[in-house]
Order: structure tokens, then C-alpha cells, then sequence
């Protein structure tokens, strides 16, 4: 799905643009992948699993536009990129039609500045218009500044899937399953 570009203000007065994804920003998103793999343990690869190529970023991102069902956000500011949201379906079931799943993420930089709860309004008010009727995500479950941001949003945490990673360390991380009725 197509977004028009917005442009609004994060809590440091700056003006952020929201916009659907483009085939040019391929390089930008796969980047973006492998910093944030860095910055943070809440995403699910390591960062030596980033291996995207150019070519099956733009496919993914060109499949986000020609979807009625799908939608990839980016955020910038002065041109440059500095995080992401994605909502998909769940799956492709008619049971499942009413379900979709959001994903959002910026560089560590930029959280904290309210960037990350406008994508996510903005992105729950489209998968209202989709037809969804609720959108869901899984939070790493010591991530407690996300899990305070949904809880904003309106999301509940309905169940806990333990050990749900195991980083290279090691250890585990268990996630939590939260959901919100649009």
C-alpha cells in the first residue's frame, strides 16, 4: 500500500517525514537493518545475519506497495533515514483476515522523541481502513520503554513465550504477546 508522505513534529520540535518506502531506499533499509542489529538485543537477528541483498529488499519493498494488505513506513528527517514500521497480515486464511501483525524499530538515537508512537498511530489508523480488526506484536519482555509505548497505544499483553530467543551468548530473552482491538 501506498502512504502519502506526512510531515510532523517530534518532541525536539523537528519535522520528521513519514512516507511509504521506495525501491530507492533499499540500501538505506538494509543498512538500517545491520546498525540496528548492533545497537540493540530487542530485534530478532544478530548482526551477522544480516545478509539482504539489494535486489530482494527492493522486492519486498515493491511488494509492500502493490499490497492492499501490507504497508512499510519510513521516517526521516532532513532526508536521511532514521527508522521504520511494517504492517503485515497474519496470514493469508480467511480466519485469519481480521489479524495483522506491526513491527516498527529506529536507530537507537531516535528513540525517546515520540517518532516511534506517531509511525505507530499512523499505522494503526491504515490497518483500520484494511479492515483489520486487530493488530498484534511480540516485545522482548525486558524491553519495558516498548512495552510502556503500546500500552499507550492501547495494547495488552495477552501471553509470555519464554526462552523465545537465544542469543549468541547464549542466553534467553523471553517475549511477550500483546494485542489491541482496532
Amino acid at each position: 500500500m501506498k502512504f502519502e508522505p506526512i510531515e510532523v513534529k517530534d518532541k525536539l520540535n523537528r519535522t520528521i517525514v513519514i512516507r511509504s518506502a521506495i525501491a530507492d531506499d533499499a540500501e538505506d533499509l538494509i543498512k538500517y537493518l545491520k546498525v540496528t542489529t548492533e545497537e540493540t538485543p530487542y530485534l530478532i537477528r544478530e548482526p551477522d545475519e544480516v545478509a539482504i541483498t539489494h535486489e530482494q529488499e527492493v522486492a519486498f519493498i515493491n511488494n509492500c506497495l502493490n499490497s492492499d494488505k501490507s504497508l512499510l513506513l519510513i521516517a526521516t528527517l532532513n532526508g536521511r533515514h532514521i527508522g521504520n514500521c511494517s504492517l503485515n497480515p497474519i496470514g493469508s486464511y480467511r480466519r485469519y483476515a481480521h489479524r495483522c501483525e506491526v513491527a516498527i524499530a529506529l536507530y537507537q538515537e531516535f528513540c525517546g522523541c515520540g517518532i516511534g508512537r506517531t509511525m505507530l498511530e499512523h499505522m494503526l489508523k491504515v490497518a483500520t481502513k484494511m479492515g483489520f480488526e486487530q493488530a498484534e506484536l511480540e516485545v522482548i519482555s525486558d524491553n519495558k520503554s516498548a512495552i510502556a509505548l503500546y500500552e499507550k497505544l492501547g495494547f495488552k499483553k495477552y501471553g509470555s513465550l519464554p526462552d523465545n530467543m537465544k542469543y549468541a551468548s547464549g542466553h534467553y530473552a523471553s517475549a511477550d504477546w500483546m494485542m489491541k482491538k482496532l
